[in-house]
């Protein structure tokens, strides 16, 4: 099966991926960190830490990778086949995802569970450390958020103009 054969459902997909991780993103945001940073910075700290370790779960690494995966495929093709309906959207969408949620994630979001892993929560500069990485974490994530739904807007603009050229 050629890239050209894939297109359709890859874009599909990758549509669905950037809207599963944008709902994530925007709960975690809008309620998860809220509602741990109403903790006292010993019980937040430890749910944070369990969180981070149960999330690391195939269901979820295959979303979020397979949906990097699947914008690299759809980035590749856009710059090959640039004069092709819906190439654009293709484009910025792969790149709001893989920048703005990969990317992100990686230099931000989980070096900040990295140090957060490590933190004794009975320590006195514990409380500290939380509210740092509580203020930076989510700020980063609604960075994540709403990329995520971006690309997700833009994979579905692809999707519908690759849909009515008849790709």
């Amino acid at each position: 099966m050629t890239l050209d054969e894939l297109l359709f459902p890859l874009t599909f997909l990758a549509a669905l991926g950037c809207g599963l991780m944008a709902g994530l993103f925007f709960v975690f945001s809008n309620s998860v960190m809220k509602a741990l940073a109403r903790l006292h910075p010993e019980s937040g700290i430890a749910a944070m830490q369990s969180i981070n370790i149960v999330i690391i779960n195939p269901l979820f690494l295959t979303v979020f990778l397979g949906t990097a995966a699947a914008c690299v495929l759809l980035l590749i093709y856009s710059l090959v086949r640039w004069q092709s309906p819906g190439t654009v959207c293709l484009l910025a969408g792969s790149l709001l995802y893989l920048m703005g949620n990969y990317g992100v994630t990686m230099a931000f979001n989980v070096p900040k569970n990295n140090v957060l892993a490590r933190i004794d929560a009975l320590k006195p500069e514990a409380a500290g450390v939380w509210h740092d990485y509580v203020t930076d974490w989510t700020r980063w994530n609604h960075v994540r958020a709403i990329t995520a739904l971006a690309a997700a807007a833009f994979l579905i603009i692809a999707f519908c103009q690759l849909q009515a050229a008849g790709q």
